[in-house]
C-alpha cells in the first residue's frame, strides 16, 4: 500500500483528510497521513519553515509521497513563497497557483523531488463546501441557517465553488460565518463535507479534482 503524507494547513483540512479523503484512498490502495504544519500546529508559515517540514518527511520516510493542502487565501508576500511576485502578476488564478506550485517543487532537493506533489487550494478549503444548497438546508438546523438569502445568491453566482473569492469579507469561511449561526470551521466543515461526499466535491471543483487524480496516479 502506497503512503501519502498530506501536510495540512490546519485542523479543518486535517479532519477532512482523515474522515472523507482517507477512506476513499484506502480503497484505491493508499494509506493517508495528515499532519498539520508542525511549527504552528495549524496555520500558514513562511515558506522556509514549511520547506523544512516537507524535506524532513521526504528524507525520513523514503517510501512515502508528500503533498500539501494549504489555502491561497491568507497567503501574502511576507510568507516568502517561491515565485510569489511573478505569480501575483498572472491574472488567471488557476495559472497563478500552478506557478507557485511549480516553484515550490523546484525548491525541494532533486534527490527526492519526484515524491513531492505541491498543492494549494483556490481560494480556501471552505469553498469546496458550497456544492449543493440542499446539503445546507438538510444538515443545518433551520434556526441556525440565518443567511439563507446570501447562500442562495452564492449558488446563483458561482457554478464552480473554487472561484468564490478571497476578499476579507467574501472568502468562503467569512461567508459561512454569516450564513450559519455559531459557525465552527472544523465541526461544520466535517458535517457538510461528509454529507456531500468526495465524488460530488470532485465533480464540481476541477482544481481539487486534478489534485486527487494526481494522487491516484502515483
Amino acid at each position: 500500500m502506497k503512503r501519502v503524507i498530506i501536510i495540512c494547513e490546519g485542523q479543518t483540512e486535517q479532519v477532512f483528510c482523515e474522515r472523507t479523503l482517507s477512506p476513499y484512498m484506502i480503497g484505491k490502495g493508499y494509506h493517508i497521513q495528515a499532519p498539520t504544519i508542525k511549527h504552528t500546529r495549524g496555520g500558514i508559515v513562511k515558506w522556509d519553515i514549511l520547506e523544512k517540514q516537507i524535506e524532513t518527511h521526504l528524507k525520513s520516510e523514503k517510501d512515502a509521497f508528500v503533498t500539501t493542502f494549504i489555502d491561497y487565501y491568507g497567503l501574502y508576500k511576507k510568507f516568502e513563497f517561491p515565485g510569489w511576485d511573478e505569480a501575483e502578476l498572472i491574472p488567471d488564478k488557476n495559472t497563478r497557483m500552478e506557478k507557485i506550485e511549480s516553484e515550490m517543487r523546484a525548491r525541494i532537493n532533486s534527490s527526492y523531488r519526484n515524491r513531492f506533489i505541491p498543492y494549494m487550494q483556490l481560494h480556501e478549503f471552505e469553498g469546496l463546501l458550497f456544492n449543493d444548497i440542499n446539503i445546507f438546508i438538510n444538515q443545518i438546523p433551520k434556526d441556525d441557517l440565518i443567511g439563507l438569502s446570501e447562500l442562495k445568491q452564492i449558488f446563483v453566482d458561482y457554478a464552480n465553488p473554487e472561484m468564490i473569492n478571497s476578499g476579507r469579507s467574501t472568502a468562503p469561511s467569512k461567508r459561512l460565518s454569516r450564513i450559519i449561526l455559531g459557525y465552527n470551521k472544523v465541526v461544520y466543515g466535517d458535517i457538510i463535507a461528509e454529507s456531500i461526499g468526495l465524488e460530488r466535491i470532485r465533480n464540481k471543483s476541477p482544481r481539487f479534482n486534478n489534485w486527487i487524480e494526481t494522487l491516484e496516479s502515483l
